[in-house]
């Protein structure tokens, strides 16, 4: 019997995606001289393609056999054609978004079985709703629940992503707006006003949550930013409104992450602004209320300020007097009706304003793209010129801070009542003080703050917080538009919800 080897040969055996490569000895040389043990991997052990979102650790404990004898085995783990690991079993925690070609590899002293697969790792915050809440100390808090797939159950994928993902950043205190725009989560924090605690104004990747850039502006003392009037698209050179706590504005260029002086809103606004826009390009629209003078104002474009006067887009100067199409009336609110796809595309964007005029609250739905005013009841009205026509509705519970929601679906205005959802047929002659409660939330203590809706109008998100409460003292429930059926409930998700919206992908 020879004891020497003369000759090798390659041999190589493929089973699913599974290589070896084994040395396999001459005629000459029997097993009993020589014991060969190749090693095969159940391809139920490791899938070929594993997909992992964000932060998510990845585990696969593969299940190996050996043909002969056992002998000693080590395993490399090859992620990107570098080596990861020699652990038994792969631990990796996606850090970073993107995909990767990788090799198990099982190595005994007579050969080599390789396993290819590939690894992704996805944004768990591709579309959902978003929730920006603040705690007891005024630390800002963004839990997000992802858009469930077919048919399985909503739930909330994650209830601090800033903290997650941004383990490094200490946040300004007192969240106060969150807008999505160009890729990024724009978050205002008023901040303390100490050195340690500035106002910021955060740019957050909206499929990772790290934060990317922030803005601080400690030489504006009475910058405390209340409202984002930044539309979603991005418009390059383009300086957006920031509304402060006193009224007054600041514009923000959001590409050059630069805080100015304002050039167009000069004046003094209500805590209610409106954006909307088409989502790309330059097609936007801004509309805020001049509680100076008592008038809607709109930028739209980009250019303006123009006023809602008796005359098609007239200059602040020249809206005055009994050319004040609102003649000087207080805002009691301002709310954009939302449309479904196929209502946007047959009706003009519209928007409900309830003013006050001494004892009298009225109301008008205006066509804001073409500054048309559209007629919506029966009631006594007070016409223009132009045929425009404001119905009284009595007394108004609503506010500029109120939260709403208005539709098209159903002609409703939602608003919030404590703990009440309230509901009001815009387009009747009901009285809104006679809105019916459509639903009721939490214990009597609880309070609403938000509002968000689905495409079809369908389902109604609502948000709201038990001040009595420590801890995570804020839920969402939803209901039913039409009917205020309870159908979903996820209780103690955040802290006092500041705004809720459906981020899109």
């Amino acid at each position: 019997m020879k004891q020497q080897i003369t000759r090798y040969r390659n041999c190589l055996l493929m089973a699913a995606t599974v290589m070896t490569l084994t040395a396999c000895f001459s005629d000459d040389t029997t097993t009993a001289d020589r014991e060969l043990s190749e090693i095969f991997i159940d391809p139920s052990s490791v899938k070929e393609v594993y997909n992992i979102n964000k932060n998510e650790t990845l585990v696969v404990n593969p299940v190996f056999t050996q043909s002969n004898q056992q002998k000693e085995v080590t395993t490399t783990w090859e992620i990107d054609q570098k080596v990861y690991s020699n652990e038994k079993q792969l631990n990796f925690t996606g850090k970073e978004l993107g995909s990767w070609n990788c090799r198990l590899i099982l190595e005994n002293e007579d050969g080599k079985t390789f396993f290819p697969f590939k690894l992704n790792v996805n944004s768990p915050y591709e579309e959902g709703i978003t929730i920006l809440s603040e705690d007891a100390e005024g630390r800002p808090m963004l839990a997000f629940m992802q858009t469930p797939l077919d048919d399985a159950p909503a739930s909330f994928y994650d209830y601090d992503c800033l903290s997650l993902n941004n383990t490094d950043i200490a946040f300004a205190s007192h969240p106060a707006d969150i807008v999505q725009s160009a890729g990024s989560l724009i978050i205002a924090c008023q901040g303390n006003s100490t050195t340690t605690d500035l106002p910021t104004l955060y740019y957050v990747n909206e499929k990772t949550m790290v934060v990317e850039n922030m803005l601080t502006v400690p030489e504006y003392d009475d910058f405390r930013p209340t409202l984002l009037g930044i539309p979603s698209m991005d418009a390059s050179g383009v300086a957006y409104p920031v509304l402060c706590e006193n009224g007054k504005v600041y514009e923000f260029s959001t590409t050059e992450g630069a805080l100015v002086k304002p050039t167009k809103l000069q004046y003094t606004y209500e805590q209610n602004l409106i954006v909307r826009d088409n989502g790309s390009g330059w097609n936007y629209e801004l509309l805020a209320w001049d509680s100076e003078i008592g008038a809607l104002v709109q930028l739209y474009n980009g250019y303006g300020p123009y006023y809602c006067s008796k005359n098609y887009h007239q200059q602040r100067a020249t809206c005055t007097g009994t050319n004040n199409y609102f003649d000087g009336r207080t805002l009691c609110k301002m709310t954009y009706v939302r449309m479904t796809a196929e209502q946007a595309a047959t009706t003009d964007p519209q928007i409900l304003v309830v003013v006050n005029n001494g004892q009298l609250i009225q109301k008008v739905v205006l066509a804001t793209a073409l500054w048309k005013y559209n007629y919506d009841t029966a009631e006594t009205m007070l016409a223009d010129n132009g045929g425009t026509k404001i119905a009284g509705i009595g007394q108004s519970p609503l506010s500029p801070t109120t939260p709403t929601i208005a539709n098209m679906t159903y002609y409703t205005l939602l608003y919030a009542d404590g703990n009440k959802v309230r509901r009001w047929n815009y387009t009747t002659s009901q009285m809104i003080t006679a809105a019916d409660v459509l639903l009721t939330v939490g214990s009597d203590d609880a309070v609403i703050t938000s509002f968000e809706m689905s495409a079809d109008h369908k389902k109604t998100y609502v948000a709201f917080y038990e001040p009595r409460l420590s801890g995570k003292n804020g839920s969402v429930w939803v209901f039913d538009t039409d009917n205020g059926t309870l159908l979903e409930r996820y209780d103690n998700v955040c802290y006092r919800p500041v705004k809720m919206f459906y981020k899109k992908k």
